[in-house]
């Protein structure tokens, strides 16, 4: 039996299988207000037969939106709309996180107020576009802008708004929070040299550019306890001007400390694309060395890879995104062998039932 449709805990939680479902913005909340709703809690509890379900990224202020209906988990009427989400899937045995963000400078000024994004440095990120709709749905993407620099006040806030976004996230009913470190946005901002230009105990040298995350870190687990933490990191995508040649080590410099702190899991996002860069076996094998509490992966996996990084040891997680969005009974159709249905990326974002809940569950012939 392949170990991905296997029961294993995740810390003191039992998971009902390997199988991850991956964060995935689909803007569907309500307006105004960014709030979940009955739609979504449905399109989650259709897909609850996963293990896991970490949810879509979701703000933690007002100023850490970059696009549009994407939801929210700091406000009491953001709190309600997800204890319909938290509550249909978990009836299906998933247990779920809520993955936390900031967008940094991948924004503009439309989601903040007209004021300017932040940033750790005052460096817009080339050829990166942000979603932007009206309130029928009429969208289009649109060049983010120069940021300003983060002051200090601004890092203290935005670690505070962390913190107390986590607190309310289990209000909500999660079973823990992910922290998203990764893919651009705003921690990942502070981790990479081309990104961060600062001089002062944020910038510079491995150990101040990991001192944002790691304070972040530290804030929510004293608000909710480190079994309740996850963090994801990409430390091979490079997307939104973000190539930087001293990333590696400086995610495994971090994962020492996280794994210091006894988080639930590290969640690597891996590149997805055709042409992708391949992760060396070395990196993988260094990480699990440093880094031994749980590790999920996600990139385009088929069950077959899954199968081989779970035989080696390098996750115990697998996570499946696009797959989980036109196949609502993924891990069904994994465990059968059962065709999958195709995606409508036009569908994607925004919009309404329509490429969202509608995805047949597989009837066979």
């Amino acid at each position: 039996m392949s170990k991905l449709f296997q029961k294993t805990n995740l810390k003191e939680m039992t998971l009902q299988n390997r199988i991850v479902m991956a964060p995935m913005t689909r803007a569907r909340t309500s307006q105004p207000g960014n709030i979940p709703n009955e739609m979504m809690a449905t399109y989650y509890k259709q897909r609850a037969t996963a293990g896991l379900i970490i949810s879509e990224a979701t703000q933690i202020s007002d100023d850490s939106q970059g696009y549009s209906f994407t939801p929210g988990v700091y406000t009491d009427e953001q709190v309600e709309g997800w204890k319909l989400v938290t509550k249909a899937a978990q009836e299906q045995g998933a247990k779920m996180f809520c993955q936390l963000w900031h967008v940094g400078r991948v924004s503009h000024p439309t989601f903040q107020k007209g004021e300017l994004p932040i940033a750790p440095s005052a460096l817009s990120p080339v050829e990166t576009k942000v979603w932007i709709s009206d309130d029928k749905g009429n969208g289009n993407m649109v060049d983010c802008i120069q940021p300003r620099e983060m002051t200090q006040a601004d890092i203290d806030r935005v670690i505070k708004d962390f913190a107390q976004s986590a607190k309310k996230a289990i209000e909500a009913g999660f079973n823990g929070v992910e922290i998203h470190g990764g893919n651009g946005y705003l921690i990942d901002q502070f981790l990479r040299t081309n990104s961060n230009k600062r001089t002062d105990n944020y910038g510079g040298i491995r150990e101040n550019r990991t001192r944002f995350l790691l304070e972040i870190v530290d804030a929510v687990i004293e608000v909710i306890g480190a079994d309740k933490v996850g963090v994801r990191l990409a430390p091979f995508i490079t997307f939104k001007d973000m190539d930087c040649p001293d990333i590696v080590p400086t995610i495994l410099d971090a994962s020492k400390e996280l794994q210091a702190r006894d988080i639930a899991y590290m969640h690597l996002s891996e590149a997805d694309w055709d042409d992708a860069p391949v992760i060396p076996e070395s990196f993988r094998i260094t990480l699990r060395e440093i880094f031994t509490n749980t590790i999920i992966v996600a990139g385009s996996y088929t069950q077959e890879r899954a199968d081989e990084i779970l035989d080696k040891g390098y996750a115990n997680l697998v996570a499946f995104g696009r797959p989980f969005v036109s196949n609502p009974d993924l891990v069904s159709r994994l465990e059968n062998n059962y065709e999958f249905s195709g995606l409508d990326g036009a569908t994607l974002f925004g919009g309404n039932e329509l490429g969202y809940i509608d995805y047949p569950m597989f009837e066979g012939k």
